[in-house]
């Protein structure tokens, strides 16, 4: 239901490109979308809506969401700023990137890697497991970055605003896939003993 919740700003960056030229109106104010400016704008405002309901029901925000609505304020206020759409293609490219490089260094860095941190306390796995988890991960967002700067600069703008949605479920979903298979032989049902002692 989280990640679901998480595609929806990207869903209605999406929507906002799509209504390019119409106008929408609401007594006497009135409005004209004008694509990519639109949609980033849209976007930002659904980012900044997700983090404060996600605030609201959990009481908690994860920091990558922080970051996410940190690179989305910054990138897309730099877009609309100077409106130059580039800011906002670089946005998921350095985003992975930044993702990359910090669950690629806390492989060196203590004991435990990212993803052990993040889920150690819901599951235990060996710790070559949690090593191969963690470069899965990093080469996702790698692979996720250099994809995105891939198709903003040889396709049409729109096409990029297609790919960035489609892009995200996919590589989410098997992402998902992936690390299921990953850890799925470690996880099993208690035994009558175990729930016992």
């Amino acid at each position: 239901m989280k990640q679901l919740a998480e595609f929806i700003p990207i869903a209605l960056f999406f929507i906002a490109y799509q209504m390019k030229g119409e106008t929408v109106s609401l007594g006497e104010w009135t409005y004209t979308f004008d694509g990519i400016f639109s949609a980033t704008a849209v976007l930002m405002i659904a980012t900044a809506a997700q983090v404060a309901l996600t605030f609201a029901f959990t009481r908690q925000i994860e920091k990558r969401l922080i970051w996410l609505l940190l690179a989305v304020c910054v990138f897309g206020g730099a877009t609309l700023l100077f409106r130059d759409q580039q800011f906002i293609q670089w946005k998921p490219t350095i985003f992975n990137w930044v993702l990359a490089t910090v669950f690629g260094a806390s492989q060196f860095i203590g004991s435990k890697n990212l993803m052990e941190r993040t889920l150690g306390s819901q599951i235990q796995l060996p710790k070559p497991v949690w090593t191969r988890l963690n470069i899965l991960w990093v080469c996702n967002f790698a692979v996720v970055g250099a994809l995105n700067l891939v198709v903003a600069y040889q396709f049409s703008e729109a096409t990029w605003v297609s790919y960035k949605l489609y892009s995200a479920i996919g590589f989410t979903l098997v992402l998902t896939i992936l690390t299921a298979i990953m850890v799925s032989p470690y996880l099993k049902e208690p035994t009558a003993d175990e729930e016992q002692g």
